[in-house]
């Protein structure tokens, strides 16, 4: 039936992000929608998937009782309730437990990470070692996982050049096994749940620390769900399971739609030049001082090179509306940058046609060609040379993407919406508003040591490890970043010439 509706596709919409708002608060997701031409009706397909992500504003706060410390604290901002936290670990157990394989366990999908189990390890064992840090306590048993502490980037152009990583068995059959992991991930998960209750009983006084351990533990476990999903797809098809639980796309009906999404009515937008706020004032090194020990009301807590809060001119500068996507990125490909790009990693070849990659298994350009393109720093700046421009700065990105980017409650491709990106749609109506179609988005800022950064001890290493030239800031989210991660302070990083990470480009020109 899908197949033959003649479908139209709405321009970007505040009604459009309010119906996935009320979809998600109800754990529907939307498999496709049909705007009615003749009126303002949208009728559209849903289905109830294996998870959903609720818009942030929607997470109910944690409410800390005064207990022993005789405070009350109503939590306002991102301390995680444990609701968030069980909604994250459907979302994990769905990647970890019935998207690998048994026999993918102990493989490496890609060759610059570990195997597959050394993560469905890592995540309790990083959970247990900071709580530990936080509240105190034995480990949880086996408390013998020292080998999942902490994993690997190595680099790209010399794979022996590592950071400092926990040790790993070197044969397979030195590995514990699934269900010894399972039953100290069990453990573990029950800790953390008694935690909670002891906060809400007053049984457990919620300090900083505390509260910063609880953000710190489920946001690296989301990261790890986005970074798990990019090696996996490398072997969809061929090994790792589609997503069950999700529809597979009606990739024909949705390309029709996608052929059919509207353009902006002229291609680059200028912007600035402005006094730009970036980060925000969270010091770790705050939670040890006395009068801050219990300030946790209102204050979001983030990663170390969130803070401090800073003010930065940014000169005037013309951007594309829309980052570079994978039909101009095959046209430069196969013409004038032929011998000077790789095929990105999210494409493949199958005979003589160039595929892209999904969790679904590879779909046919004609599909995706509209979605941005997933590719390294060092390819994406050669495209970006050949038409005459750059990468953008970080601070030109953050400007941009402050401007129009609608982030997850506006409607935004992230969040699990869809398990692949999708056409952007900055630049149509309600000012230019519109997602960039689910990715991160690479910067020509290096991530560096900055004023009044301070590095964590919660996470030694975090971001002072990567302080090595190499590692380009990127900002944004894709479409399997969870929607707290959206957060415009979060700054992550990759290598310039890491080819696998779900990071597009968008052209710039001074």
């Amino acid at each position: 039936i899908i197949a033959n509706i003649v479908a139209s596709i709405q321009e970007f919409s505040s009604v459009h992000a309010d119906h996935l708002n009320a979809f998600a608060v109800a754990s529907f997701r939307p498999i496709i929608s049909f705007a009615s031409p003749n009126s303002s009706y949208t009728l559209s397909v849903v289905e109830r998937p294996a998870v959903v992500f609720p818009p942030v504003s929607f997470t109910l706060p944690l409410i800390s009782s005064s207990g022993v410390s005789g405070r009350r604290v109503d939590l306002t901002e991102n301390i995680p309730t444990l609701n968030e936290w069980k909604t994250l670990w459907s979302a994990w157990d769905l990647v970890t437990l019935k998207m690998i394989p048994q026999e993918m366990l102990l493989q490496k999908p890609i060759d610059l990470r570990h195997k597959c189990l050394f993560y469905i390890g890592h995540i309790p064992t990083f959970l247990d070692m900071l709580l530990s840090k936080a509240i105190g306590g034995p480990a949880t048993d086996p408390p013998t996982f020292g080998i999942y502490s902490k994993g690997i980037d190595p680099h790209v152009d010399d794979p022996e050049y590592c950071h400092n990583h926990s040790e790993v068995p070197e044969v397979d059959e030195d590995w514990p096994s699934l269900e010894t992991i399972m039953g100290f991930r069990d453990g573990v998960r029950a800790r953390l749940a008694q935690l909670y209750e002891d906060i809400e009983s007053g049984r457990q006084v919620l300090t900083r620390n505390i509260a910063r351990t609880l953000v710190m533990t489920l946001e690296h476990e989301g990261f790890h769900v986005e970074t798990l999903l990019y090696m996996l797809i490398q072997r969809a098809g061929t090994g790792t399971l589609p997503p069950p639980g999700f529809m597979v796309p009606p990739w024909k009906a949705l390309a029709e739609q996608w052929k059919n999404t509207p353009s902006p009515a002229r291609p680059t937008v200028t912007i600035g030049s402005a006094a730009l706020t970036m980060g925000h004032n969270d010091s770790e090194a705050d939670d040890a001082i006395p009068e801050f020990k219990y300030e946790v009301s209102g204050h979001e807590f983030g990663w170390d090179n969130e803070s401090p809060l800073r003010v930065v001119h940014v000169n005037a500068f013309k951007a594309d509306w829309r980052p570079i996507t994978n039909g101009e990125f095959m046209d430069f490909w196969q013409g004038e940058g032929k011998n000077a790009v790789s095929l990105p990693k999210s494409w493949e070849m199958v005979g003589d046609e160039v595929m892209v990659k999904t969790m679904y298994g590879p779909v046919p350009m004609e599909y995706a060609q509209h979605w941005p393109v997933l590719a390294s720093y060092d390819d994406l700046t050669a495209f970006a040379r050949a038409k005459g421009g750059r990468l953008p700065t970080e601070p030109e990105l953050r400007l941009l993407l402050d401007t129009y980017d609608v982030g997850h409650e506006g409607g935004a491709n992230v969040g699990f919406r869809n398990w692949h990106p999708i056409p952007a749609t900055m630049g149509l109506g309600e000012g230019g508003k519109g997602s960039n179609g689910g990715v991160w988005e690479w910067t020509s800022t290096v991530i560096e040591n900055h004023d009044g950064l301070v590095p964590t001890k919660l996470f030694p290493g975090y971001t002072n490890d990567f302080f090595d030239g190499k590692h380009q800031v990127v900002l944004g989210a894709s479409y399997a970043t969870i929607p707290r991660l959206c957060r415009r302070t979060v700054r992550n990083f990759y290598q310039h010439n890491y080819p696998y990470a779900w990071v597009a480009g968008r052209v710039v020109y001074d």
